[in-house]
């Protein structure tokens, strides 16, 4: 009987092992296999991480923590596999440790010895998976290696294509976006999908979706740490790069507004003689270090005397924009496009200008930009109907992005409504960016936080900024905030701007 009841309680915590280590994996490959972002995210989620260890059947059960709807399901990628055997081999180990060794000792097996062999494996998991990681690590970097050099070889036997850099602390996607569109009436462009804008995700791109026919690639290069825009640098090797913003953001990674220049101009330093470094001529610290450095750059700007190429007559409503753009030589143009927010102005005069600098007349581009398309979740119209408006700006949310958001709520008549789970990755300045963010908000109907915790300084910043108390709520999940903004009392039309979406690991 007691080998039953131990063969059980094995059983239960075998059970345990697989749930736990599912939610750990997945919260690793979120934290994109990075062991310190891993043991930070250990430390931030001390009470929800653990496995909650429950009696059962003499042994111990998982019982995974309660979460909503995922956002971003675990992928089973290679990678993920090849973890997933080293972390079963060791247990299989760590099971004839602790199972075999007394047999060989002293020829016998205790029943306690089965029951209790996935306790420790269990309760040690999060530690498993980081040594798991670290096991396979000369093998991984091996691989890696292995497609980037396939990758680079295929740039090599493409030497006329042109490839353009694209990055900045916010503004990049739209850019890119923009640009690729307004290229691609007169050439044919390659451009890095969604976010792939890591060295592999480049990688990958060029691997998979690079023809001999291709003219142009648009090479978005992310950066959450110092040496990143470097190495999609050293792969890619541009031929122009977009710089179109600097600013604090990944501050938990970048430790110093200074470490988030010096990174971003890293494109700036990886141009050949010859390219040519777009820049936004508004951004503060783009001209602060073109000043330091004495780097040439072709700037624009959404107003007269901020760039080369600059925007003027602005005219910016909730049906669209309208503005004339001058380029150097005099040459101007009018335009209208469906993207709302005056901020959207300087990403479309920088895609403007690149398009003017490679052939294109502005009087082509009129078409082109007529039909850019908002980025997916980033100041995107939707329509719900019943005369709901909802603005998702749901990607990422920054100090800069969030109050153009917030600009471009205004715009609309009706009872404004902010869904937000606040601003992240801003280190230190987190709480005081929030607040701020708050006192901004207070210009909207109703405010709806998602997080009852982590939004706190935002609460503050707005009950500070005389924001009605009864006109705030805190919730847990955004399905509970968009319920209590469909359901809040006020006639006419509703626009509910989503202010940022946390991805699980949050």
């Amino acid at each position: 009987m007691l080998w039953i009841f131990s063969a059980a309680g094995y059983t239960a915590s075998l059970v345990g092992c697989a749930l736990a280590a599912r939610f750990f994996l997945h919260m690793f490959q979120l934290n994109t296999y990075q062991p310190k972002a891993q043991r930070a995210w250990l430390r931030q989620n001390a009470r929800r991480a653990p496995p909650l260890l429950l009696p059962l059947a003499g042994g111990f059960f998982f019982w995974p923590p309660k979460k909503g709807k995922v956002k971003k399901p675990l992928d089973i990628t290679a990678r993920l596999k090849r973890m997933i055997a080293t972390l079963g081999l060791l247990f299989l180990l760590w099971t004839a440790v602790w199972v075999c060794l007394p047999l060989l000792w002293n020829g016998k097996v205790q029943a306690f010895q089965l029951l209790s062999a996935a306790w420790l494996p269990q309760i040690l998991l999060p530690e498993l998976i980081l040594l798991a990681n670290a096991i396979n690590a000369p093998m991984e970097k091996a691989i890696r290696d292995h497609y980037t050099r396939d990758a680079m070889r295929m740039l090599r036997e493409h030497p006329k294509l042109l490839i353009i850099g694209i990055t900045g602390s916010y503004g990049k996607t739209s850019v890119k976006h923009f640009l690729y569109t307004l290229l691609r009436g007169k050439y044919n462009v390659l451009m890095t999908p969604g976010n792939k804008n890591t060295p592999m995700g480049v990688v990958k791109v060029i691997r998979e979706s690079l023809s001999a026919a291709h003219e142009i690639f648009l090479c978005e290069m992310g950066a959450k740490k110092v040496g990143d825009i470097q190495e999609i640098c050293d792969i890619v090797h541009p031929t122009h790069g977009v710089l179109t913003s600097v600013g604090p953001q990944h501050l938990e990674t970048f430790f110093s507004l200074e470490n988030v220049v010096s990174t971003k101009f890293e494109l700036a330093r990886s141009l050949p003689p010859e390219g040519i470094l777009f820049a936004n001529g508004e951004d503060a610290n783009i001209r602060a270090e073109l000043g330091r450095t004495g780097r040439d750059a072709v700037t624009y700007a959404s107003q007269p005397g901020g760039g080369q190429y600059y925007a003027e007559e602005i005219s910016v409503s909730e049906r669209g924009t309208s503005f004339t753009a001058i380029a150097p030589d005099g040459e101007k143009e009018r335009f209208t496009t469906g993207l709302i927010g005056r901020h959207n102005v300087i990403n479309v005069v920088g895609a403007i200008a690149v398009a003017h600098a490679l052939g294109v007349p502005l009087k082509e581009l009129r078409g082109q930009v007529r039909k850019l398309q908002p980025v997916p979740h980033r100041l995107q119209l939707i329509d719900r109907g019943g005369g709901v408006l909802v603005i998702d700006d749901a990607y990422n949310a920054n100090p800069s992005g969030a109050a153009a958001a917030l600009a471009t709520l205004a715009l609309f008549e009706g009872c404004k409504i902010l869904i937000t789970p606040g601003m992240v990755e801003l280190g230190e300045e987190e709480e005081t960016r929030n607040a701020a963010f708050g006192a901004q908000a207070a210009v909207c109907d109703m405010i709806a936080l998602v997080g009852v915790r982590r939004t706190e300084p935002i609460r503050r910043g707005a009950l500070e900024a005389g924001f009605p108390p009864e006109r705030l709520v805190c919730v847990d999940t955004l399905e509970e905030a968009m319920a209590k903004a469909m359901a809040y009392p006020m006639p006419g039309r509703k626009i509910i701007l989503l202010e940022n979406d946390l991805p699980d690991n949050y």
